[in-house]
């Protein structure tokens, strides 16, 4: 193991015959239950409304089998998955709908061979099972690498199952480790023991829907007979188990999670469970040459030090083990500058910043205990994203791209760099133009955003805009080559927007806190002023700008519909949050009240509720036809919340249109055909409501 831890119309409605005001009740509660046939019917005729009349609008079936062409693309970037001295990769195309998981080793990848070697066919997989079977990764036995726990996922959600399977016979070991399909975690303690996370029975899960209990189980015992190591109450959000080969030695960690933002974490040692001792709020970034590396989300005074959140710190790991802290600053970003990510080689520390939005590389390595760095020459301007890294090579994988350049994977090795693969171009981009704007928000705070457009734009008030942000949980949004945006929207004449609003993590933590909880207004005030600018330099204005949003983006895109109809022609309100005096209570909504608050506490409702998306729809307000998307199998934003808002929008008279594909998870499709189709939906909902 190499860690430690493991986005029509519908004019009558069956009106129901209470009242959809009403504080005390909820008319709709009954859409959560999720696949109850009531629930369903009321899902398949929207479902065929929608489809119906969207997927008449011009040009439909062009974009879908354009989509599904850039999907089945049998020249795009294979990505590797570094496991030993083999690139590991999953791939999907028309052939292989479910996908197929592959290997080579590592000097054929390099040497761009396409001799792969089949290890599981997850479409005759999930013929023989008759299930919907859905690649969720392997977690392997090291160091020999040649038996992995491989997770697999029955429609996309986040459960998932796990079986042992031996990559040498390219099969499921027989009488070997299997576990039923559950959130939680499972990790190798020895060749014959595991250690495991998962869900055990009635009252063995916490009420964010994840595991409270860990348990070692031995090979040739049953799943009865594992051993208990840890209990904990079912109001934290989880624990989690993983392991990590360090030094030769396999160590076992156990990461209890008391909520989104807050973990103690414990090493398993001589069956006795040790607290390593620092912030609980602070990141692990893995061990480098003996250091645990962290990064701050606080202010961390140790030993007399001082160090600023934001920044990346070590820690003599053996120390630590012993309940001591030898603390030394790797690096600390500046305000306008976070660290990204963290990946660690044989000989480096790969650090990946983001200035202003934008990626750069720096090397950092370890002598004497003295940190040193220089920064890595890579193509400036844009997204990079490192991959492939392993603690036994000194080469690595880095992807980069913008908004108009193609993904290209690049290979270092000794300093130098090496183009692996390029992504062909999936779009037309030759007449397109980028630029970085700021604009002011309501408290003053500037708020940087992209505008990508034809070089010819007339600056008129008449171009369809689309804006996309995202805006929590510490997620930076970059700019990045994004095929759907490019064949569905740029192609066609329109203009990207992608607003990098509070909440995110563009500028390290303080970015992130200040749109949390009672400040979560921010970042919707922050869209506001993108928004507002775009209108003020006559890039758009409102008869034709969308906005967009997935998962907490949905909850925004949820917000912007209702607080600020005035600004948008459409919105697309994406796998979302609506309902937030009940997100606490279904499916993995009570661990994100570190993020949103809890509104079963009288003085957090109170902020909440100002901006609660299904409390604040009315019917004597004009909304924009907005188009809701979700899943029936999402597991961890319930449907609910989408189905209920369409529900209580529809009763009060407001014309929208709403989508649930039937599989595929959080991400709402589970086969590129799937993925195809939904694209094709909300791209045709974009172009006729801003564009005709």
């Amino acid at each position: 193991m190499k860690t430690l831890f493991p986005a029509i119309p519908l004019m009558t409605f069956l009106a129901l015959n209470v009242s959809i005001h009403a504080q005390t009740e909820d008319p709709y509660i009954w859409l959560e239950e999720v696949e109850s046939e009531r629930s369903m019917n009321w899902v398949n005729a929207q479902n065929k409304t929608t489809a119906d009349k969207i997927s008449q609008v011009e040009g439909f079936q062009e974009m879908k089998d354009h989509f599904l062409e850039s999907l089945n693309d049998k020249d795009k970037i294979v990505y590797p998955s570094v496991v030993g001295d083999y690139m590991y990769n999953f791939w999907q195309d028309e052939t292989h709908i479910r996908g197929i998981w592959r290997r080579m080793n590592r000097a054929d990848y390099l040497n761009n061979s396409e001799n792969w070697e089949v290890l599981l066919d997850l479409d005759a997989l999930s013929a023989e099972d008759k299930k919907n079977w859905v690649f969720h990764g392997a977690t392997w036995l090291s160091p020999k690498y040649e038996v992995c726990l491989l997770n697999l996922s029955d429609g996309g959600t986040d459960e998932s199952i796990a079986r042992e399977f031996n990559v040498e016979q390219k099969k499921f070991v027989e009488g070997g480790f299997s576990l039923p399909s559950s959130k939680g975690s499972a990790a190798w303690i020895s060749k014959n023991e595991l250690i495991i996370s998962r869900n055990f029975g009635p009252g063995t899960m916490t009420t964010s829907g994840y595991p409270r209990i860990v348990k070692r189980w031995k090979r040739g015992t049953s799943l009865e007979e594992a051993t208990t190591i840890m209990t904990e109450h079912e109001t934290i959000m989880g624990v989690w188990a993983g392991s990590s080969m360090i030094e030769d030695e396999n160590f076992v960690f156990i990461s209890k999670s008391t909520s989104f933002y807050e973990h103690e974490s414990y090493l398993l040692i001589n069956d006795e469970l040790v607290r390593l001792n620092f912030p609980v709020d602070a990141n692990q970034q893995g061990i480098f040459k003996g250091q645990m590396l962290l990064r701050l989300n606080s202010d961390w005074k140790v030993d007399g030090k001082n160090f600023d959140t934001g920044s990346l710190v070590a820690i003599d790991f053996k120390k630590l083990i012993e309940g001591k802290t030898n603390v030394t600053l790797v690096y600390k970003p500046d305000e306008r500058t976070s660290i990204d990510d963290v990946n660690i080689t044989k000989d480096k520390l790969i650090v990946n910043l983001l200035m202003n939005v934008q990626n750069v590389l720096v090397a950092f390595e370890l002598n004497d205990n003295a940190w040193s760095f220089e920064e890595i020459d890579t193509p400036a301007f844009g997204q990079i994203s490192v991959m492939g890294t392993d603690e036994d090579y000194a080469g690595y994988f880095y992807q980069y791209s913008n908004f108009i350049t193609p993904s290209t994977l690049y290979y270092v090795d000794n300093g130098e760099a090496t183009i692996i693969r390029q992504l062909n171009a999936q779009f037309n981009a030759d007449n397109l133009e980028v630029h970085q704007y700021e604009a002011k928000s309501k408290d003053g705070t500037m708020i940087p955003y992209f505008v990508v457009h034809d070089k010819n734009m007339k600056y008129d008030g008449s171009n369809p805009a689309l804006v996309y942000a995202y805006g929590g949980f510490n997620i930076s949004n970059k700019p990045s080559y994004n095929t759907r945006i490019g064949i569905g929207w740029l192609e066609g004449g329109g203009v990207y927007v992608l607003a990098n609003i509070r909440g995110g993590g563009e500028f390290g933590p303080k970015w992130h806190q200040a749109a949390m909880k009672e400040n979560r207004q921010n970042a919707y005030d922050d869209f506001y002023a993108v928004c507002e600018q775009l209108i003020e330099k006559k890039i758009s204005s409102p008869k034709h700008m969308g906005a967009f949003g997935w998962s907490n983006g949905g909850l925004m895109a949820g917000v912007v519909a209702t607080q600020r109809p005035d600004l948008f022609n459409a919105v697309i309100i994406g796998a979302p949050l609506l309902d937030m005096k009940r997100f606490n209570k279904m499916l993995a909504g009570a661990s994100w009240m570190g993020e949103y608050g809890n509104p079963d506490i009288p003085e957090e409702w109170e902020f909440i509720q100002k901006y609660s998306p299904y409390h604040n729809v009315h019917a004597d307000k004009k909304y924009p036809e907005v188009l809701f998307v979700t899943s029936t199998k999402d597991d961890r934003v319930h449907p609910a919340h989408a189905r209920k808002m369409a529900a209580r929008m529809m009763e009060q008279g407001h014309p929208i249109y709403y989508y649930e594909t039937i599989e595929g998870g959080h991400g709402a499709a589970s086969t590129n055909d799937q993925s195809a189709f939904n694209q094709a939906l909300m791209f045709s909902y974009l172009k006729m409501k801003l564009m005709h």
